[in-house]
């Protein structure tokens, strides 16, 4: 906005209605102000120029204030939903100022105030919300020692903190949680990992505050210290959760009685994934932003979009903890012998309870929302049924979760109509029956049409006007209408109200006065109605808190019943989880491949264990090298949620991360090459791996010299084998590297073959013993429509290479690899006795007696 457009003296100049807009606008600045003027929703100078940029409407101009012309842009109130949609998709919040003064007794402008800001990060109208996605807000807060971050869905109250100790453990899960808004701290130093997002909000210091979050969230949940939740010694991520509640306080304007409690989210209770894993496997978004192709998208054919959700948070958070993955599996098998139809039925009218008691909590939810409401209420008791007919230990604590709110059921049948309007405004919310006053007054109001009626045949009885009718409208009232032609036979006490271009319209004192009883009946109804629609969130609020737990298990309970029906539908078989390090399975499929081919997929086995920890995976392009290995990590991941996997006798050891390189792209943003992107992503892993992690490696060193990634891909697959020792699948071009084997027992040779014919190729995608004996590069250009001129040529360099004794089949010999080890940074009686050492200090026999020393030490 213009520059010291919000000085005192500056306002004083302008219209009494533009000072109020000026001193509303001063109090949001850097968000659109929706300022409501009759049936719109006006925007003004700066706000003006952005919306119209935004939004594709027309800027025009509202006269002088202050003597310039002001810019004006606007949308109709009616309309605003969708608008606002558009914005927040683009990342955008929105000040909305209503009239809350009544024009009638106003002197000026009508009193208005900012009723609510929706903000990317805090919308919870159905009609912005994408029902099959958790719409977060979070906060970041940078300390000495790391991250604290912090996540609010604000429509179920699920509030969480985690604290990270770098930036790739922050990228990993801001990847995860995919923020629709994120706060951050003025001066954060490593802002550069989030610039690029949308829905960025700087926040001022004070707000990330430890004492200050600290009594911020100790108020919200009504409690005097925070132990009860686990939280208080994540004090970097209490700073970040005191931000979260003061922004939505400012926001939101309202009490929050959903957000009762906080959870610690710790890295060691989850199977860890980085930005990059998540990304390669394509969890629930492809690699083109999609949702199709993904995970989610073969998974997840659940009854509500609270479930939906649920299941997206389970594939983002596998879970380590083999009990409670078993109680899930087991749940799967009784739900497997059910009738599963009869329960998604159940589930279907239950609906997104969760974000209907979102707005409830929030006094925001609209006549549909009770009608889904008391829906879902009416299903419960059937729902209870379906769970006691199972014998499942699991199945029957989740039941106890699920009350059936007999009384709620009965309020809302009495009390909302059976087929509600959207909004209350215009009233017809409340039932008939429901409350003896509210019928009276609506009585009067329907009352007028037979009495209209009567007075219209008597009037043209009495004039003898053929053409008179009695009529209504909102602006004028009631009316009595005559054409021009008979406007002779007017009597004299008909008062003229409005001239038309054929017909004159007339009030008489008897009409005025049945017009003054009706009009006051019928606000006097509305009124009342809005009274008794308020009094329903005070009669289902004290339930709350039961209401959230019941909806929660019946999230689970979608869930659980979805993996059941996937289960059945596609043959997939139970995992067993070991205490025995390894991952085996008879006969895999990827997940979602298998659904998108044509042909059947060809399953394959896998198997890895503490004697066969390496597998050295060789074959053509297409072959299915990468189908192989991402089916491997899916279901892995699969297992951790607890759903059944697409494999046969699928055993899984303790595994506590999974990480893939697999392709790689420019990040020119940050002055990445392809090859840096793959470098970056490889140190990441042999720097966090475990001896229990799960690694996938995809063609190491295609990004530069042939002798150099030759090298990188040796050295990488040796440091993997050796020092870190992780469940590793390792494919390569570089046939040099399956001579590791030979040295290496815990190493192995795979490959998938293919079988050439004609200057054709077929792919076998069959997993088998051993390496493979060639690439069939060239065939696979051809296929792809390479000239036959450019395979004839390179045909021909190929065999010269071949027989070139220093070409590109040159051997590296296969032996392990030396790790040289740096005695500064080592910490031992060794290291520090050999810095103490001064060798031009010492004697010969000084010097062999150190020798000695030394050679003591490094015996221990």
């Amino acid at each position: 906005m213009q520059a010291g457009l919000f000085n005192e003296q500056n306002i004083a100049q302008h219209t009494p209605m533009m000072q109020q807009y000026l001193r509303i606008k001063s109090e949001h600045p850097g968000i659109l102000l929706f300022y409501r003027m009759g049936d719109f929703y006006e925007l003004f100078y700066e706000d003006a120029k952005r919306a119209a940029q935004l939004l594709d409407i027309s800027l025009t101009a509202r006269g002088k204030s202050g003597g310039d012309p002001i810019p004006m842009a606007g949308v109709p109130y009616h309309a605003v939903e969708g608008y606002l949609a558009r914005l927040v998709r683009m990342g955008q919040s929105v000040a909305i100022c209503e009239q809350i003064g009544d024009p009638a007794t106003s002197k000026g402008p009508v009193e208005r105030k900012v009723t609510r800001i929706v903000t990317p990060g805090t919308i919870t109208d159905e009609a912005l919300l994408d029902d099959r996605r958790d719409n977060l807000l979070a906060a970041v807060w940078q300390g000495a020692e790391g991250f604290g971050y912090a996540t609010l869905e604000l429509s179920s109250g699920r509030f969480s903190l985690c604290e990270l100790p770098g930036e790739e453990a922050l990228l990993a899960e801001i990847q995860r949680s995919q923020p629709a808004e994120l706060l951050y701290a003025e001066g954060m130093a490593s802002f550069h990992l989030i610039e690029q997002r949308k829905g960025l909000r700087r926040r001022p210091q004070w707000e990330f505050d430890l004492h200050t979050a600290t009594n911020q969230l100790n108020q919200q949940f009504g409690t005097r210290e925070l132990s009860g939740f686990g939280v208080e010694k994540a004090l970097l991520g209490l700073c970040a959760a005191g931000c979260v509640i003061q922004y939505v306080k400012d926001t939101q304007r309202a009490a929050l009685p959903h957000i009762r409690s906080i959870r610690m989210e710790t890295q060691t209770d989850t199977v860890q994934m980085d930005a990059a894993t998540r990304r390669n496997l394509e969890l629930t978004q492809n690699l083109a932003g999609g949702f199709e192709n993904t995970l989610a998208s073969v998974l997840d054919k659940t009854s509500t979009a609270m479930g939906s959700r649920l299941l997206q948070r389970w594939l983002h958070r596998p879970l380590t903890d083999s009990k409670q993955l078993n109680e899930r599996q087991d749940s799967i098998a009784a739900l497997m012998d059910a009738d599963l139809q009869e329960l998604h039925g159940y589930l279907k009218l239950v609906g997104d309870i969760e974000r209907v008691l979102g707005r409830l909590a929030l006094r925001s939810a609209r006549p549909r929302d009770f009608a889904r409401l008391r829906q879902a209420f009416g299903q419960l008791p059937s729902i209870g049924s379906f769970l006691a007919s199972l014998t499942s230990a699991p199945l029957d604590s989740l039941a106890r979760q699920i009350n059936t709110f007999p009384d709620q059921l009965e309020l809302l049948e009495r009390a909302i109509v059976e087929s509600p309007p959207v909004l209350i405004r215009d009233g017809g919310v409340i039932a008939p029956g429901f409350n003896a006053e509210l019928d009276e007054l609506r009585a009067l109001s329907k009352g007028a049409t037979d009495y209209l009626e009567k007075l219209e045949a008597r009037e043209k009885a009495r004039t003898d006007i053929p053409t008179l009718k009695v009529g209504f409208n909102r602006v004028h009232g009631y009316y009595i209408e005559v054409s021009r032609g008979y406007a002779d036979l007017v009597p004299a006490e008909y008062v003229r109200r409005q001239t038309l271009k054929n017909n004159e319209r007339y009030i008489i004192p008897e009409l005025k006065e049945y017009e003054d009883k009706v009009l006051t009946s019928q606000s006097r109804a509305l009124t009342l109605e809005k009274q008794l629609y308020d009094a329903l969130f005070d009669q289902l609020l004290p339930q709350l808190f039961e209401l959230q737990v019941s909806g929660a298990a019946l999230a689970e309970l979608d869930v659980l019943s979805n993996l059941a029906e996937r289960a059945l539908s596609l043959d997939y078989q139970r995992p067993v989880f070991t205490g025995q390090p390894g991952v085996q399975y008879d006969r895999g499929r990827h997940p979602v491949v298998e659904q998108v081919m044509d042909e059947p997929f060809i399953a394959n086995p896998l198997a890895l264990d503490n004697h066969r920890r390496m597998l050295i995976i060789t074959g053509p392009n297409m072959g299915g090298k990468s189908t192989y290995m991402r089916q491997t990590a899916l279901i892995v991941l699969m297992a951790h949620i607890g759903s059944y996997v697409p494999a046969e006798n699928a055993r899984i050891g303790p595994v506590d991360r999974i990480f893939t390189r697999i392709g790689a792209s420019d990040d020119l943003a940050s002055g990445r090459s392809t090859f840096m992107v793959e470098m970056t992503e490889t140190a990441n892993i042999l720097n966090n791996a475990t001896a229990s992690s799960l690694v996938l490696m995809d063609e190491i060193g295609r990004g530069t010299s042939t002798y150099d990634g030759l090298s990188l891909a040796w050295a990488t697959a040796c440091y993997l084998a050796e020092q870190i020792g992780a469940f590793t699948l390792f494919a390569t071009h570089y046939f040099e590297l399956t001579q590791l084997a030979d040295n290496m027992p815990q190493l192995a040779n795979v490959h998938l073959d293919a079988v050439e014919h004609d200057e054709g190729i077929s792919f076998m995608h069959a997993v088998q013993e051993g390496a493979a004996n060639r690439s069939y590069g060239l065939q696979v250009a051809q296929l792809a429509g390479v000239p036959r001129s450019v395979i004839h040529a390179a045909r021909h360099k190929l065999q010269e290479l071949e027989r070139s004794e220093g070409g590109a089949k040159a051997h590296m010999q296969a032996r392990p690899i030396p790790i040289q080890m740096d005695f500064a940074e080592l910490d031992n009686p060794l290291s520090k006795a050999l810095k103490a050492v001064n060798p031009d200090e010492l004697t010969p026999r000084q010097a062999l007696d150190k020798l000695y020393e030394l050679k003591k030490l490094s015996d221990k």
